[in-house]
């Protein structure tokens, strides 16, 4: 499965330049002009990197991601903008933005920020667990060249606990990472993906009752 990204952008000229040459890269593309529409995809779907432009009509790039920082939303962003004054720069990363790219925009350069950026979440794109292989963006489970049978939401979730090894991840990272804030989580749903996941990885799931649960790979 390709990796989600939100762009946008409100020239729609280089909004339909940036979808194309995205998509031809293997990205599955939401694409909005304005921010309103933005806001409402990142309620509808979950996505892996958001990509804004900073001057937008009704409110800025920094403004919408303030917003959805303050909702909980911790999706890596990348602004596309046309500003180069430090203070800009201090207010997008205080934002919460992790990287920007001035226009115009140099598509190779564009392409290889966003590869960085969607490594750096679990550092490897595979990944081995045990005797199993994940393929972090394809999305699938493998033992051996099998693909393993698992649901999307149980590979999220394992590529959770893969991202904080070792570390307690609470049931409100979970909610967040597997529903979009338009769809109802549920605690009963995390205990029926963690119960397949532990199906294969039996030692390697602790569960800290009423808080969450932590991932400790055996080798």
């Amino acid at each position: 499965m390709s990796s989600k990204i939100l762009l946008l952008e409100d020239d729609r000229l280089l909004n339909e330049t940036l979808q194309d040459f995205l998509e031809e890269e293997g990205y599955e593309l939401s694409c909005a002009l304005d921010p309103y529409t933005a806001l409402d995809l990142t309620y509808e779907q979950n996505f892996d990197l958001y990509l804004f432009d900073v001057n937008l009509p009704y409110e800025s790039g920094f403004d919408l991601l303030s917003r959805l920082r303050q909702s909980g939303d911790t999706t890596p962003l990348i602004f596309i903008t046309s500003r180069s004054d430090k203070e800009s720069l201090k207010e997008g990363f205080a934002a919460g933005a992790d990287d920007y790219i001035k226009k115009p925009v140099d598509l190779d350069e564009l392409l290889l920020r966003i590869e960085a950026l969607l490594r750096r979440q679990v550092r490897n794109e595979r990944v081995t667990i045990g005797g199993y292989s994940l393929d972090i963006r394809s999305k699938q489970l493998y033992a051996g060249d099998e693909v393993m049978e698992l649901s999307k939401k149980s590979i999220d979730l394992l590529i959770l606990f893969i991202s904080n090894s070792g570390n307690v991840v609470d049931l409100e990272t979970i909610k967040r990472t597997l529903w979009a804030t338009s769809e109802e989580s549920s605690e009963g749903s995390i205990r029926v993906y963690v119960a397949q996941l532990k199906k294969l990885f039996p030692d390697s799931i602790e569960n800290i009752r009423g808080i969450g649960y932590r991932f400790v790979p055996q080798s």
